[in-house]
């Protein structure tokens, strides 16, 4: 964090001199073109004129973007460097956990293991997580043939075990689509995880999938229009007591935009809060 600050501030001072230096020195090469060499073709002066400016940017350009560009390298291979390290510890604690289970009858130490297993199991998001991340910055092609059924309830699924205490209802209709799966599972994600937080007292949470949309309900502390006004943008939080950054709605939103997706959100304060989402291009 330190070295990219310090990055920044000295590309800022860089350019600043640079820019700087660059227009003293186009006054002083103008001085000299009109005052001393009393040069009264003015074609000639606008082209050496021309010349400078373009030169000066492409010197600024790389000044500004070479540092960045070796910067932003830098975080991808770090990131991949990491992604390839967090592989292995997942795969030997999964496999050991296997052949734990397989070996003992004992409830207590079954207990043990499948909270193990649901800790890893939520390493392994946050490693799909990063890999989305990396793919997207590189512009690598996200889209696939799946259903979304079965994607919510693979997301249901993985989300009753991080909350036992909540009763997630599953009406699923076939749905086919072609897109971003790993993204459309962060959006589920997001959504859900929203309810559950603000469920209040509330354990229900409704799901259906439905006429080329996604239904998520919550029976919970639900929003006014002011704060519905405001729930998408970044680092908003209704309530600064809840845990979080407030990045999620925000990153449900940009997805819904990238690719086509209605995004609808109807909340009523101490009733809950019901979330569509409509594919609007034809599915198949």
């Amino acid at each position: 964090m330190e070295s990219g600050i310090n990055l920044f501030r000295n590309l800022r001072i860089n350019i600043f001199i640079y820019y700087f230096a660059t227009v003293t020195g186009f006054l002083l090469l103008a001085y000299y073109f009109l005052n001393v060499l009393h040069v009264e073709d003015l074609y000639l002066f606008a082209l050496v004129v021309v010349c400078v400016v373009i030169l000066s940017g492409v010197f600024i350009s790389k000044l500004a973007v070479d540092p960045l560009a070796e910067y932003v390298d830098d975080l991808q291979n770090l990131s991949k460097e990491t992604l390839h390290e967090l592989n292995l510890p997942i795969s030997t604690i999964t496999s050991t956990t296997q052949l734990l289970r397989k070996t003992t009858n004992d409830t207590k130490i079954l207990k043990r293991i499948a909270r193990i297993d649901t800790a890893c199991q939520m390493l392994k998001e946050r490693y799909n997580e990063l890999d989305y991340l990396i793919k997207m910055q590189t512009n690598q092609a996200l889209k696939e043939h799946f259903c979304v059924g079965e994607l919510v309830q693979q997301r249901v699924a993985f989300l009753k075990k991080l909350y036992p205490q909540m009763s997630f209802n599953l009406s699923v209709n076939a749905m086919q689509i072609f897109g971003d799966k790993k993204g459309l599972s962060k959006v589920i994600d997001n959504i859900i995880d929203n309810g559950v937080k603000y469920s209040n007292t509330s354990k229900n949470i409704n799901i259906e999938v439905k006429n080329n949309t996604i239904t998520i309900k919550d029976y919970g502390l639900g929003m006014d229009e002011m704060e519905l006004v405001r729930i998408f943008d970044k680092y908003y939080q209704s309530n600064k007591n809840m845990q979080g950054f407030g990045i999620g709605l925000n990153l449900v939103k940009r997805y819904c935009d990238k690719n086509n997706i209605e995004l609808i959100f109807e909340s009523t304060k101490n009733i809950g809060t019901t979330v569509e989402l409509k594919f609007k291009e034809k599915q198949e």
